[in-house]
């Protein structure tokens, strides 16, 4: 039985091209790991020579003063990407999946994928008040002891 060599090439070509298909379909669905970052957006852009993709970048400050640690995402929704635009300056919380193994930078240039953001309400720290001194009537003078 003689092997036909324009079939078994047909079928490798077929057998490789479904294996990177399952294997890109499997590193874009299956997240390594996912969590949130807070901090403040410092940019974000659609940068790509054929593949536009939202990539950005937050500061994540630990206390004031502190060197502020970068973080950088990318971004696949239109509708995220516009919430996050909007938000830019502010202190947010950025929900990320984490996805290893991308075979291009096509689906985005970082590990990082953005799927929600909110803002955090921050509220200034209160002073304590001291206790008032109780009150002297007009014209006396304390007691010195």
């Amino acid at each position: 039985m003689k092997s036909n060599p324009t079939r078994l090439l047909v079928t490798v070509v077929t057998i490789a091209v479904l294996l990177a298909a399952g294997w890109l379909w499997l590193t874009l669905h299956w997240s390594y790991s996912d969590g949130e970052r807070a901090g403040y957006v410092q940019k974000l852009s659609r940068k790509g020579w054929l593949c536009k993709t939202w990539e950005g970048e937050i500061a994540m400050v630990t206390m004031p003063g502190a060197i502020p640690d970068k973080f950088e995402f990318s971004i696949r929704d239109e509708v995220v990407a516009k919430k996050v635009n909007q938000l830019a300056g502010k202190r947010v919380v950025l929900h990320y999946r984490q996805y290893k193994f991308i075979p291009s930078s096509c689906f985005g240039e970082t590990e990082y994928f953005i799927e929600d953001v909110r803002e955090v309400e921050e509220t200034p720290p209160q002073m304590p008040t001291p206790p008032l001194a109780p009150a002297v009537p007009q014209g006396q003078l304390p007691a010195v002891r």
